[in-house]
């Protein structure tokens, strides 16, 4: 293996945490072949974190910090990403599967001409050649996908590569990218709106408490908030489509095939049922744990802990078991 580009992601100029994530798996992908790992982060001026990444495995952190890169933008993004790449010699460059990560490799992968595997959840090394698995079929199973061209471009879901520090510090290096012309865009960022009041991210989170239609109502969703605050600032909160359709819930909490695919290292699915849709967006997370009084419902299939009885009981209840646990750490 050869040298490794990871993408890094920033928001109001600090590091995302899922960017960790890319840089820790590049990481492990040269580890034992002579390969480097570089990181490329564009963002606005003073930036914050850019020399941490070393300490996940990047030898070379390039950061570009321009006005017209402060926030995502599509077209300067990409005309940059493109660049750099071309004028390396990378064998793979890795994105984040989050929302701007979707969206910028695919059209670094237009660009290149170069195919693109999304979504993945798994890299290795089978016969001396790269491989990435990637669910597919809404996630009932799981395809090995091999790579003829270089760079192999791959996005990589979050939450499902840990982050691990490595003991070298790595070199941060400022550059100024030519090809940065706001004058030339077609699209204009007006600005960017925060949805729920500044919540964590569920497709980001490493625990995620989700509710169903079971919950009767959006008055009862306070349980479920007592559940994700018991469970500290690392839960978020989750809903399945019939709920979000409901008007129970915005849609930037929708976990499932038309929502946003999770894989926390926790999973509560508190009053789901557990149709093929829901499942897609979750059945890769480390952890299940189903409640719900139909022994029957398909999400005990998935589960690794099933509880069968009345939500209504039951959250309650676990919610004081997380406090006193947590209370004895």
């Amino acid at each position: 293996m050869g040298d490794v580009l990871a993408i890094v992601e920033q928001r109001d100029g600090k590091i995302r945490g899922v960017s960790n994530e890319v840089v820790s798996a590049a990481a492990g992908l040269v580890a034992g072949s002579g390969g480097s790992v570089h990181a490329l982060l564009l963002g606005p001026p003073g930036m914050e974190g850019a020399s941490d990444l070393g300490r996940f495995g990047a030898e070379i952190v390039r950061v570009a910090e321009n006005e017209a890169l402060g926030t995502y933008h599509p077209e300067g993004y990409s005309e940059v990403v493109a660049a750099v790449v071309r004028a390396g010699s990378y064998d793979v460059v890795l994105f984040a599967a989050t929302a701007q990560g979707k969206d910028l490799a695919p059209r670094i992968a237009a660009l290149l001409d170069l195919p693109l595997a999304s979504d993945v959840t798994g890299l290795k090394m089978d016969a001396g050649e790269f491989v990435a698995e990637r669910p597919v079929f809404s996630g009932k199973a799981f395809a090995t996908v091999g790579f003829s061209t270089s760079p192999a471009l791959l996005s990589i879901r979050p939450n499902v590569f840990a982050a691990k520090e490595q003991p070298a510090a790595g070199t941060v290096e400022a550059f100024v990218p030519e090809v940065v012309d706001p004058g030339s865009w077609k699209i204009r960022t007006v600005e960017f709106q925060a949805s729920g009041g500044g919540a964590k991210d569920v497709a980001e989170a490493s625990i995620v408490v989700t509710g169903g239609r079971g919950m009767k109502g959006p008055e009862n969703w306070e349980l479920l908030e007592q559940l994700r605050d018991a469970l500290g600032e690392d839960a978020a909160l989750g809903a399945s489509r019939a709920v979000v359709d409901a008007g129970w819930r915005g849609h930037g909490e929708q976990v499932g095939q038309t929502g946003k695919t999770v894989a926390p290292k926790l999973y509560f699915a508190v009053g789901i049922s557990g149709a093929i849709q829901h499942l897609a967006g979750m059945r890769t997370s480390q952890t299940i744990v189903a409640v719900n009084k139909d022994p029957d419902a398909p999400i005990f299939q998935v589960a690794d802990y099933g509880i069968v009885g009345d939500l209504f009981d039951v959250v309650p209840r676990l919610t004081e078991e997380v406090k006193k646990l947590k209370a004895n750490d």
